[in-house]
């Protein structure tokens, strides 16, 4: 009979315990085994990339040079692919040129020689088919658990269009295959880099004019190093509202969502005493921006106390900026007489059959940026925002210093001191009397 009562009374709290706490905070994507990082680096090959204007030298051949170090610093764990546009075909038939797209290395385990080899021979030949390399470079990486790069280096504007590669990045977003396009701008020019953008926003890519040999080379590896960090799911797409009030709640997880110039995006993470509240941001400088620039990250009581901050800056040298806080309940010294309620039958009562015991504490994060747009950037969408939250066992937080069994050895040294010093003074008058006498 004691054993019934018991269930019934656990069951009944599993059934209370939703409706007291409210809307159930947004879950992140269940864990998924790990794939090895799948990356295609997508190459213009285009008539264009023949003229020399990047320190003296051709956009294919910094090109090259730059694929043969990324190449070498390639992770064994990444599985890479390579394809170009434009390499083939040198007539002047459109319709013929405007399907000059291959893929020379296969995506799998890399190959250094052969795909050293494959980039050196190629000659700046047709046609700009970024839209239709953009459409096969997916078909190439697949489908899977894991997010999937395709990296873009073009010095020009498609000049195949339809299908427009602005189209094919929101159609491929649309389709949910994990796919993230970064795109490298080889030549200084307005239309090209409002494109780029364009396909890299579409995705939550980033988009970066590369103007030397060093710049690109770095890039690139930024880019495949981020895919060997990439989560092995997918972020969970969330909306931040405007204030605390009706704000999505979150379990812990990865989320992803995008946040306007100047703006402040506002969430909720129910935290339970003894708990710990850990929350990153990164927000990803996906188009031009004024130097000195900030993203603030914000944990805030309901009635609008701010409990703790993290704040990071930067000055235009960095393509993603991030920040992060910790913060816990400080009355754990109530924890245990909150976890357990002796009821006048001689009963216990556990926060498991009555939540009221350890109500959770509603924290509020807010992310917030202070960037400006450079002239001619678009404001919409918002840039790309990643936010990590997780909560844990709060910390133990040491108490005052305590020299425990060190107060031995300090008495014992007092006591030496006080001998020493007393044998010192005695030897001293006694030397001194002595040198008197003489």
């Amino acid at each position: 009979m004691i054993n019934l009562r018991r269930s019934t009374t656990v069951l009944a709290g599993l059934v209370v315990i939703p409706a007291l706490l409210g809307p159930v905070p947004a879950m992140a994507d269940e864990p998924e085994p790990a794939e090895p990082p799948r990356v295609e680096l997508v190459l213009d090959v285009s008539g264009s990339m023949g003229a020399r204007d990047i320190e003296g030298k051709s956009r294919i051949s910094v090109a090259q040079q730059a694929f043969d170090e990324v190449v070498d610093a390639l992770p064994e764990t990444t599985q890479l692919g390579i394809r170009v546009l434009g390499a083939t075909y040198k007539g002047e038939n459109k319709k013929v040129g405007c399907q000059d797209t291959q893929q020379i290395v296969p995506v799998g385990p890399v190959d250094r020689t052969q795909a050293k080899d494959a980039v050196a021979g190629l000659k700046p030949t047709g046609f700009t088919p970024v839209g239709l390399a953009l459409r096969e470079a997916a078909e190439d990486l697949g489908s899977g658990a894991t997010t999937r790069r395709i990296v873009l280096i073009t010095d020009g504007e498609d000049t195949c269009a339809p299908p427009d590669p602005c189209d094919v990045a929101r159609e491929l977003a649309a389709q949910g295959t994990r796919l993230v396009v970064d795109t490298l701008g080889l030549a200084p020019d307005e239309k090209v880099r409002r494109q780029l953008l364009c396909i890299a926003a579409a995705t939550g890519g980033t988009y970066t004019a590369a103007q030397s040999t060093d710049q690109l080379t770095n890039r690139i590896k930024q880019l495949v190093d981020r895919a060997q960090e990439t989560y092995t799911r997918t972020p969970t797409v969330v909306g931040g509202s405007s204030v605390c009030e009706g704000a999505p709640l979150l379990a812990p997880g990865v989320y992803t969502d995008r946040e306007k110039f100047s703006e402040h995006r506002w969430y909720r993470v129910p935290v339970r005493p003894g708990q710990e509240l850990r929350a990153s941001v990164s927000v990803a400088l996906d188009r031009p921006v004024n130097p000195d620039y900030g993203v603030l990250l914000r944990a805030v009581a309901t009635d609008g106390r701010e409990l703790v901050r993290g704040v990071d800056a930067g000055s235009d040298r960095a393509d993603v900026v991030s920040a992060g806080l910790r913060w816990s309940d400080d009355h754990e010294d109530d924890q245990d007489d909150a976890d357990e309620r002796d009821n006048s039958d001689g009963s216990i009562t556990t926060a498991a059959t009555d939540p009221e015991i350890v109500p959770p504490t509603m924290v509020c994060l807010v992310v917030s940026n202070s960037f400006a747009p450079r002239a001619g950037t678009e404001a919409s969408p918002g840039m790309p925002v990643e936010l990590t939250v997780d909560v844990v066992a709060a910390s133990p937080t040491p108490k005052g210093p305590d020299l425990g069994r060190g107060w031995v050895l300090l008495a014992l040294l007092t006591v030496a001191g006080l001998i020493t010093g007393l044998l010192t003074g005695l030897l001293t008058r006694w030397w001194v009397a002595t040198w008197r006498e003489k």
